[in-house]
């Protein structure tokens, strides 16, 4: 014997919705094969107020990118041209 679901729970009707992924599209790529310490102003896309290095999943670089950006961020920070979080 089979028992019924309540109808009092919560139910999902309706159609399913598709969620679409933005494409991962690096911002640097096209613009340096190098990322110097002394560009700060490239250099402050990558830092939101907090003066935190954005993580890859959300600055859309690529690995190799994401690792000059924090070398770089480091030294600029070192040098005194960004500020430390």
């Amino acid at each position: 014997m089979q028992q019924r679901r309540s109808s009092s729970g919560p139910r999902r009707g309706g159609k399913k919705r598709f969620y679409y992924r933005r494409a991962k599209v690096n911002p640097l790529l096209d613009k340096v094969d190098f990322i110097d310490w002394k560009d700060f102003r490239l250099l402050q896309n990558f830092t939101p107020e907090r003066a935190k290095i954005l993580p890859r999943r959300i600055s859309r670089a690529s690995a190799r990118c994401q690792r000059m950006l924090k070398v770089a961020i480091k030294r600029a920070r070192y040098m005194a041209l960004l500020p430390y979080a």
